[in-house]
């Protein structure tokens, strides 16, 4: 099952990626022994509780695990940011001043075999390094393997959440424009999560080193945990950074703690803001939304708008941040004064996703349970009593519209999927929606769609039968006549 997909911006990933060092038998042990608990243990400088939750017991929620709830991805926007990191995050944002199930032959299928792939002692046994010939000097064998996996500055890189048979990963694929217009596709290497994957929000930022720009990924799972992932290094087994999770020091018998202020519940939402870059937004089930700071590892605003789950999560600008709930809320905060100030819209259904408009910094649109999408202007917003009413409804899916994405080159292009096994390619001028293709993906229910911001016809999609398909949408006649020129 394929459930986010997050691309890397071209030229991010290091041409020759870093080779972890071989874990020892008592490393690999104890890596075994967190993915299966979770990942209990923390950090000793942090407090057992969460003084906003207080001591919470870890609950099984059926309407967690449910396939629509394995969905939740949304559409992240990849930029390329230049501001320098902010260590306060109200402050930074003041600093902006802003005011002013059948297969198909081309498709990869993705796959793995369990724990026993997290770690080769031999390169030759790693079904994803090329094989040398047998007569190749020995003393070029060590440099020529990790060569053979070199990621070239025109390469695309695309990272896929993945679930099969119990084994959770993220796998970094190669996606390469053949002459003809068609994608190629192979799975460059595989990152070992601790639990079942819900969203990702791909960025830049390294917490080692707040300027110089790096390759990371966060992942949020069904663990009320965020798990960082260092993409340049190939063959490793931990994180670069956990936020939130467990508290170390647990009582038997009694409630389970957390670290302060973490999520008590599965996060459903990332979005990384692009400007103010170590700050990352979560969402959870737990019904709050979290601001990180990437430089501490810590929690440093809580927002308590919402009454329900809150799905999905999305910067509008630097300062701004969208959030949407199963509570049947929109909800836009001013992060200038951490959230205090708020504006509202009411939707039809449950939130699936919700995205910006890249083309026009009004305008935000929200897929919903009932497979309709709709769009909001966020200059409607008057008062928490009074809601904007929608630019325009539409019904986009006969089941949940899983997810939507912005062409980023192409105003007024989308695309949707939904649990229908649909794929949809729109035109929204002048909010009068019409449908330009859609495609039965043979991926089962379809969970998550994302146009390339490198190569914008391309779309990615992912869903329930574990594949990736490639869409080169602009092969599709109706998208050249409207969008190609």
């Amino acid at each position: 099952m394929i459930t986010a997909l997050s691309w890397v911006p071209r030229g991010a990933a290091r041409t020759v990626p870093i080779e972890a060092e071989p874990p020892t038998q008592e490393e690999i042990e104890e890596a075994k022994k967190s993915i299966a608990l979770g990942r209990a243990g923390g950090d000793a400088d942090d407090a057992e509780g969460d003084e906003d939750d207080g001591d919470m017991e870890l609950e099984d929620d059926e309407d967690d695990v449910d396939e629509v709830a394995q969905a939740r991805a949304a559409a992240k926007a990849l930029g390329k940011s230049g501001s320098a990191a902010v260590g306060d995050i109200s402050d930074g944002m003041a600093e902006l001043n802003m005011d002013a199930y059948d297969e198909e032959e081309d498709e990869l299928e993705v796959f793995s075999t369990g724990l026993g792939d997290l770690y080769y002692k031999d390169n030759k046994d790693d079904p994803y390094m090329i094989k040398k010939n047998d007569d190749d000097d020995e003393d070029d064998d060590d440099d020529s393997e990790i060569e053979d996996m070199i990621i070239k500055p025109t390469d695309i890189v695309l990272v896929c959440a993945h679930n099969e048979d119990e084994f959770n990963s993220l796998q970094v694929s190669i996606v390469e424009e053949l002459e003809d217009g068609d994608p190629n596709m192979f799975v460059h290497h595989e990152v070992p999560i601790s639990d079942f994957p819900l969203c990702t929000a791909w960025m830049d930022f390294n917490r080692k080193n707040g300027e110089e720009k790096g390759n990371f990924i966060a992942v949020g799972t069904m663990d009320p945990i965020i798990e960082i992932w260092n993409l340049d290094i190939v063959d490793e087994v931990e994180p670069h950074a956990l936020l939130g999770g467990l508290a170390k020091k647990q009582v038997k018998g009694k409630k389970t703690k957390y670290k302060r202020r973490s999520h008590s519940k599965s996060v459903l939402g990332l979005a990384w803001n692009e400007v103010v870059r170590n700050v990352l937004a979560s969402s959870s089930a737990d019904k709050t939304v979290r601001l990180w700071d990437l430089n501490t590892g810590k929690c440093a605003v809580t927002l308590q708008h919402h009454d329900d789950k809150v799905q999905s999560v999305a910067w509008r600008s630097p300062e701004t941040l969208l959030s949407g709930s199963f509570d049947r809320f929109v909800i836009m905060s001013d992060m200038r004064d951490n959230g205090q100030t708020y504006h509202k819209w009411s939707v039809e259904a449950d939130v699936e996703s919700l995205v910006c408009d890249p083309h026009n910094e009004h305008s935000f649109l929200v897929s919903l349970y009932n497979g309709m999408v709709q769009a909001f202007d966020t200059r409607t917003a008057s008062s928490n009593s009074n809601p904007g009413q929608p630019t325009f409804t539409l019904h986009a899916h006969n089941k949940a519209a899983s997810a939507i994405s912005f062409c980023p080159s192409k105003p007024n292009f989308i695309a949707t999927c939904g649990t229908d096994k649909m794929v949809k390619l729109w035109d929204i001028s002048n909010n009068q929606p019409s449908c330009v293709a859609s495609l039965n993906a043979k991926l089962g229910a379809v969970f998550t769609v994302s146009f390339c911001n490198d190569s914008p016809f391309l779309l990615a999609c992912g869903g329930s039968k574990g594949k990736l398909k490639i869409w080169n949408t602009l092969s599709e006649q109706a998208v050249a006549s409207k969008f190609g020129k």
